[in-house]
């Protein structure tokens, strides 16, 4: 009498009740911060501790990354082919952003008005960042003091580079450097593990941030300025869903809700939060199981993150035509093209800078309009929730990137990304990675990711 065979056990995914925690944890941060706003207030460091454990991860997921992308292709020339493409879409949809909130904002003129008092005035120098660098000094500090130093001092784009010349150098070591590829991609086991742990926590700083937001602002400093507020989540609402939704539909066929469906949790942490950067490693991940190459994702997205602003763009545009009109000199369209393009610039330069969407402004008026600062105070109030849809839309656009420019380079697979999509390859919650690229001897056997980064399917 044979015997069914009986299937072993799958251990049940319980991820999805934290992410039904974080809803709740929002609403009740709400509630708080209404209730008891001065309570509300001194919770704010909770949420900034959330983030700062998100951000410690940032680096060395970044580098892993890059160097495991880099390192696993032969010809360097695909790595500069990823990044031309991407350092040239980034310039053309900072334009668009800047276009389009130039024209909503002329539309509207919500600053029509308002009264500037001393303490505005105060407020809005008090934004001015010190951090916020030149052009020419930013492109310098690009280059860490020593290479272990672009991991310590949080810097993106110091980590960025870092990871570039490793890569490239193990590329250039051939199958020497191949040990070397094996321990890096054990290290990124490892921090991918850690960032899956600290994101148990994510309920507890989802309350603290919501609530510190809520009680700062208040009620009353959203009806002043609930115009300006409206005009700005539309803008960003019809950016993504009209501009960026006909670009990913074009270029690479895809329905732009059911790739933000994919993007569901990460769309939510970043909403709790009010940063785009908590869901920077988790994008990462989710970017190489969907099917797009190591080096695309490796690049396109630390990036993005500093070059692609999309939501930054729109509210610098809005935010200043708003602060113009609101101090009785409003700008014409001489004036605020070379305005624009300044702040264009200048947000490169305060990439990284905390809260870098109001520094910016408050640094680029300074530079090219100083008689403007005084207003920034006119919007201190409400940046909190402005933020909010800064960085889903900065968020958005990054991830549509990394798709469209994997399809232009021909380094996605296809076939891969249609199973993902419609959820036959769930994406692994608890290690944020593909195991199946180990077996029980510990020994590397080929994923289906891992092929797409070395060899693409081509599109």
């Amino acid at each position: 009498m044979s015997e069914t065979p009986v299937k072993p056990a799958t251990r049940r995914d319980r991820t999805h009740y934290l992410y039904i925690a974080v809803i709740i944890a929002v609403a009740l941060g709400i509630a708080v911060g209404l209730i008891a706003p001065d309570f509300a207030v001194e919770l704010k460091p909770i949420g900034t501790g959330f983030v700062n454990l998100i951000k410690m991860m940032i680096s060395p997921i970044i580098f892993c990354t890059i160097v495991l992308g880099i390192g696993s292709v032969r010809k360097a020339a695909k790595v500069g082919k990823v990044g031309g493409y991407a350092l040239g879409y980034f310039l053309v949809m900072s334009l668009v952003a800047l276009a389009i909130g130039l024209v909503v904002g002329n539309i509207l003129d919500p600053g029509t008005g308002l009264a500037v008092t001393d303490a505005v005035k105060e407020a809005g120098k008090e934004q001015v960042s010190a951090e916020a660098l030149p052009p020419v000094e930013f492109v310098l500090s690009i280059i860490p003091t020593t290479m272990v130093s672009a991991f310590t001092e949080g810097q993106v784009l110091q980590t960025l580079l870092v990871a570039l010349l490793a890569g490239f150098a193990l590329q250039a070591m051939g199958s020497v450097g191949e040990p070397i590829l094996r321990g890096v991609e054990h290290i990124q086991r490892l921090v991918f593990r850690i960032l899956a742990m600290v994101m148990w926590a994510a309920p507890v700083g989802a309350f603290g941030a919501i609530a510190a937001v809520t009680g700062s602002a208040g009620l009353d400093a959203l009806k002043s300025l609930a115009v300006l507020m409206l005009g700005f989540y539309v803008t960003c609402f019809l950016f993504v869903f009209i501009v960026l939704a006909a670009l990913l539909r074009a270029v690479a066929g895809l329905n732009i809700l059911t790739f933000f469906k994919y993007l569901g949790r990460e769309f939510l942490l970043i909403l709790s939060t009010s940063s785009s950067e908590s869901a920077l490693p988790r994008l990462i991940a989710k970017m190489e199981h969907m099917g797009v190459s190591k080096p695309v994702v490796g690049i396109t997205v630390p990036t993005g993150y500093s070059f692609n602003l999309d939501g930054t763009m729109i509210y610098m545009t809005m935010a200043s035509l708003y602060i113009a009109d609101a101090l009785g000199t409003p700008m014409s369209i001489g004036e605020q093209i070379p305005l624009l393009l300044f702040l264009l610039v200048a947000s490169k330069g305060a990439a990284g800078v905390s809260g870098a969407g109001l520094a910016t402004l408050a640094g680029g008026l300074q530079s090219h309009k100083p008689a403007l600062v005084d207003g920034v105070g006119l919007i201190v109030g409400i940046d909190r929730f402005m933020s909010e849809a800064r960085a889903l839309t900065n968020f958005a656009g990054n991830a549509v990137a990394t798709v469209l420019i994997g399809t232009w380079t021909k380094e996605i697979d296809k076939d891969r990304v249609g199973q993902v999509l419609a959820g036959e390859l769930p994406f692994d919650e608890r290690t944020l990675l593909d195991e199946s690229a180990a077996d029980a001897s510990g020994d590397e056997v080929p994923s289906p990711r891992n092929e797409a980064a070395q060899e693409p399917v081509k599109a």
